[in-house]
């Protein structure tokens, strides 16, 4: 069984997308290298990331499918689920085939896990879009941490450069040690070590952070409180972020 590794990155998958293609070999799967687990049965072939290959399934995708298409493959990319890099395989073959209505066909199971996939994905971005908090610390820059389920701090970094474009701020996944960084110019992912206890809070942040929790209680009908609904839109999970709710 021929498996192709490839370094983890969107780049690497799509070079290995493009080897898988064009090489006489036709790869069962597409990994990234620290998912492989070595076996007596499976043939490992190492795929070098090149952005020349890289960007020329990324056109084809987009030319010979359709942009929607493209859009599933990177967010499915972004849950960073087992398998992950077979299955977009599967379903660009798939989609060259029969280009823009790929989505169609539901009755293919890569088709259907493609956009059962995106959509969790997009939900989650949608939905932290609003539970995302920012504190201010000391040097006029704004800090939100969060731990989403999926890699989604890009996806979130242009909706807030548009939002507070005249703002310093931050977006950090704790979960990934990732964050999107905007300077009031432009925005940028780097690497950020999980050490928020050593953040230099503004002087007014803990009273302003009590406001907006006496206003969170304040607006609450105790009698009209329906925690169902209430963990439907903003899951549990998320609470430990949520300045209106510091005791959970």
């Amino acid at each position: 069984m021929i498996i192709y590794l490839y370094d983890g990155s969107f780049e690497g998958l799509l070079t290995a997308i493009y080897e898988a293609y064009y090489r006489s070999e036709k790869p069962e799967q597409i990994m990234a290298q620290d998912s492989y687990q070595p076996d007596l049965f499976s043939q490992p072939r190492v795929i070098a990331t090149d952005s020349d290959k890289a960007g020329k399934v990324y056109d084809a995708i987009e030319r010979k499918i359709s942009h929607e298409a493209l859009e599933h493959v990177f967010y499915v990319y972004l849950s960073e689920l087992p398998g992950l890099g077979t299955l977009i395989y599967r379903y660009l073959q798939f989609g060259w085939r029969v280009g823009a209505d790929i989505n169609g066909h539901l009755s293919l199971e890569p088709v259907r896990e493609v956009l059962r996939i995106s959509q969790k994905v997009g939900v989650e971005r949608h939905r932290m879009l609003g539970l995302l908090r920012f504190k201010k610390i000391q040097g006029e820059l704004y800090y939100a941490p969060f731990e989403p389920d999926y890699n989604i701090v890009g996806l979130m970094a242009p909706h807030f450069a548009r939002r507070l474009a005249d703002q310093n701020w931050i977006i950090h996944d704790l979960k990934r040690g990732l964050a999107a960084f905007y300077n009031q110019e432009r925005w940028l992912i780097r690497e950020l070590a999980n050490n928020t206890g050593q953040l230099n809070w503004e002087e007014n942040e803990a009273f302003y952070q009590e406001l907006w929790q006496n206003y969170f209680q304040r607006i609450a009908v105790e009698g009209r409180t329906n925690r169902k609904v209430q963990r439907q839109f903003m899951p549990a999970r998320y609470w430990r972020h949520l300045i209106e709710k510091p005791t959970q």
